[in-house]
């Protein structure tokens, strides 16, 4: 698309020729439905017996069990079954499942997820942790964070508060365990050539302010010795890497190396990260594990 030259300049001068045309390849793929089988209502096999008795074909998923890649249905389809509308299952991308599975939350810990709506990642981690986290959700805009509650509630993740608010402006009082930051962002690796983008050199300026504004603040938040996941849906190091390097180099916190998954496409990235390319499976996506000293 004439319109995004420049991004494919910028992804050329990040990542070199090879790369950046994995990228936009990636950018021109149509991928299939995924989901996430929420374990706070339902279990796998009563899933897969339901999916296939409507005759939902599907594919599982090596690194991670609760996920389902379908095959021959979208997401209106799959929308209007009893398993969707009970909340047994949320349709969700793989990519975006991979912060709550480094994160790895567990019963009574206290984290806060700093931009949850519209509350996939939130309620993944809650049931990650059995339902038995205590997990503070942050939306500062009204109307996604009543979605937000919806799809808590809907997900039955009870041990979740939903706030209405800035989380850059919580009162340095509250300590976490754990703090998820799936950071907004330009969108860089979930754009479909098929589709008007929204991305701009702009949008990309804005959100590396933000970005370490929310970063800044995570950090305050966050109790010593506690983890961090970082994440965006952005294949752009001035929104991932760069945005932690000053941190780090402060002393405030330390990598928490973390390993790709099997089968993962992955974009190289600073040593410990991971940059996952957008391909006919994945959205480009970028995950991030520090700890606070």
């Amino acid at each position: 698309m004439e319109n995004l030259a420049w991004l494919r300049a910028r992804l050329f001068s990040a990542h070199g020729t090879e790369i950046s045309d994995k990228i936009w390849r990636g950018y021109e793929a149509a991928r299939p439905v995924t989901l996430r089988v929420n374990l706070l209502k339902s279990d796998i096999q009563n899933v897969t017996e339901s999916l296939s008795g409507l005759g939902i074909s599907f594919r599982s998923v090596d690194w991670y069990d609760s996920a389902l890649i379908i095959e021959n249905a979208r997401e209106p389809e799959l929308m209007q079954t009893a398993l969707f509308q009970k909340g047994e299952i949320y349709l969700q991308s793989l990519s975006s499942m991979l912060p709550p599975l480094y994160m790895e939350p567990y019963a009574d810990e206290n984290i806060l997820d700093m931009t949850a709506a519209p509350g996939g990642k939130t309620t993944q981690m809650s049931a990650l942790s059995g339902g038995r986290a205590f997990i503070t959700a942050c939306e500062r805009d009204s109307v996604r964070a009543e979605r937000l509650r919806y799809n808590v509630e809907k997900q039955g993740a009870s041990r979740v508060t939903v706030l209405t608010t800035d989380s850059a402006k919580l009162d340095d009082f509250f300590k976490f365990d754990k703090i998820l930051l799936d950071a907004p962002c330009s969108g860089s690796g979930t754009i479909y050539l098929t589709r008007p983008a929204k991305i701009s050199e702009k949008l990309i300026k804005n959100s590396s302010v933000l970005q370490k504004k929310l970063l800044a603040k995570a950090l305050k938040l966050l109790k010593k010795g506690g983890t961090l996941v970082y994440s965006t849906c952005s294949v752009l190091p001035c929104e991932n890497e760069e945005i932690l390097e000053p941190f780090l180099k402060s002393g405030e916190a330390e990598f928490l190396p973390i390993q790709p998954f099997s089968d993962l496409p992955i974009i190289p990235s600073k040593t410990g990260t991971i940059c996952v390319c957008p391909d006919e499976l994945f959205e480009g996506f970028f995950v991030a594990k520090i700890k606070k000293l």
